[in-house]
């Protein structure tokens, strides 16, 4: 596609013509006309046409736009001014036999067509005819910016969304072609909206579970709180303080902590914890401080419960054995009616050599559990992935919102940069000032930051 710049000038001293034609890879040709004759300024627009249609069709060009600041020229060559002078239509019928023998897209031309039917011109205003309103005004660049920020942030402004806002820019009578893309632009880069937008509930990273290589092997520890105060409570730092990290060295176990404010790392021993916080709601009643007396039966029911993941008792996974629970002799058992002292020493010991089969049996069926819900899981994600450099929002958690805003205080602060990704979507930040900001952040606490 080739483009032709036409421009005709005339005056007291004279008249002429300036025409460019470019051409693909910046190619261009550059010509001035001096008319040897008296020309009116349209005559002269005319003149400047003709000859840069005769230079293109000379170049062989079978495709190409023209373009004139004269806006009589250009309304008569495209039909939408009617002609009332005779010299004017001898230069119309001139142009139009040249522009025949250049290729016309007639689609093209038909859509320009249609769509400049919609168009009016109100002295030096363009408007556009609209279903829902009359008469839209039609804004360049600078004139939408406004608009769009008076309506979202504006003394009028509910900070809304894309297409409720476009909607909004219509009804107040105005209107540009890309007016829903902008709009959602306008909100997507909005730091209030940012800010306070909704925290990210759909997954933003597939599921990985952790597989234990033996028995013991690995201890998942969590922390249930606030309870009421009991007898011989420490209400000091547990797990987290310079002693206790010195027994652990001494035994040469290594301590690692999830991602702040992610305990789905932890899930195993949440999953755990739920079960044991709800018996003791249940137990306590309205004795709530007798939490610490009751929690080791609490602990023992759960050892002697079968497990979904499992299908076994915790303890039998540990001793090779069901227990003999209370009920048993209550209302004695078949077991408990049978039992013979001096033999089960013996099948203790036996249990213990076949517990690995039954452990690893148990692991198998662990590991189908798992996969099972890894699949569940990966269906419903939206896949989320930061790297060095970008700019994020960190979800505001309660411990770090300011209680004197309340429900004011933001869902989201920052921004802050990522440092540095690391696996099963962590991530370490820094703040703009090249602060760092201590331990790893998982990406469902982290969105994009636009501006």
């Amino acid at each position: 596609m080739w483009n032709l710049h036409v421009d005709g000038s005339s005056n007291q001293t004279g008249s002429g013509a300036g025409v460019i034609l470019e051409g693909p890879n910046a190619f261009a040709i550059e010509q001035s006309i001096q008319f040897g004759f008296k020309a009116s300024n349209n005559q002269a627009e005319y003149e400047a046409l003709l000859a840069g249609l005769r230079l293109a069709r000379e170049m062989g060009v079978k495709r190409i736009t023209a373009w004139s600041d004269s806006k009589i020229v250009t309304e008569q060559v495209n039909d939408t001014y009617q002609i009332r002078d005779s010299v004017m239509l001898k230069y119309y019928q001139e142009v139009k036999k040249i522009k025949a023998e250049f290729e016309e897209d007639a689609a093209a031309a038909k859509k320009i067509k249609a769509h400049a039917a919609k168009y009016l011109l109100l002295g030096k205003e363009l408007y556009r005819r609209g279903i829902s309103i009359p008469m839209l005004k039609c804004l360049e660049d600078d004139q939408a910016k406004y608009v769009m920020r008076e309506i979202h942030e504006g003394i009028c402004g509910t900070h809304s969304g894309g297409r409720t806002m476009a909607a909004k820019v219509l009804r107040a009578g105005y209107y540009w072609p890309t007016i829903t893309q902008d709009c959602q632009l306008f909100v997507k880069r909005c730091i209030p909206c940012q800010q306070h937008g909704p925290h990210l509930r759909q997954h933003a990273d597939t599921l990985r579970h952790i597989s234990s290589p033996w028995p013991f092997a690995i201890w998942g520890m969590d922390l249930l709180g606030p309870f009421p105060l009991a007898k011989g409570q420490y209400n000091g730092l547990q797990f987290a303080n310079h002693r206790f990290n010195e027994f652990l060295a001494g035994l040469h176990i290594k301590h690692r902590v999830t991602s702040v404010e992610h305990p789905q790392t932890n899930g195993q021993a949440e999953a755990a914890n739920k079960v044991i916080l709800h018996e003791l709601k249940r137990r306590l009643g309205s004795a709530k401080g007798e939490w610490a007396e009751k929690l080791p039966e609490i602990l023992w029911a759960y050892w002697c419960t079968p497990q979904t993941t499992t299908k076994e008792t915790p303890f039998r996974l540990t001793y090779g054995t069901d227990v003999m629970v209370p009920v048993e002799i209550g209302e004695p058992s078949f077991r408990r009616e049978n039992f013979k002292e001096s033999a089960i020493e013996e099948a203790l010991a036996v249990n213990l050599d076949l517990i690995d089969e039954i452990r690893d049996h148990a692991a198998i069926v662990t590991e189908a559990s798992k996969r099972m819900m890894a699949r569940k899981f990966n269906s419903k994600i939206s896949p989320r992935k930061f790297y060095k450099n970008d700019l994020v929002w960190r979800v505001t958690g309660d411990a770090r919102k300011d209680r004197q805003e309340g429900k004011l205080a933001a869902n989201w602060e920052g921004p802050f940069r990522v440092t540095a990704r690391l696996n099963n979507g962590a991530y370490k930040l820094e703040t703009l000032a090249g602060k760092l900001i201590p331990r790893t952040w998982n990406v469902t606490h982290l969105k994009y930051y636009y501006s």
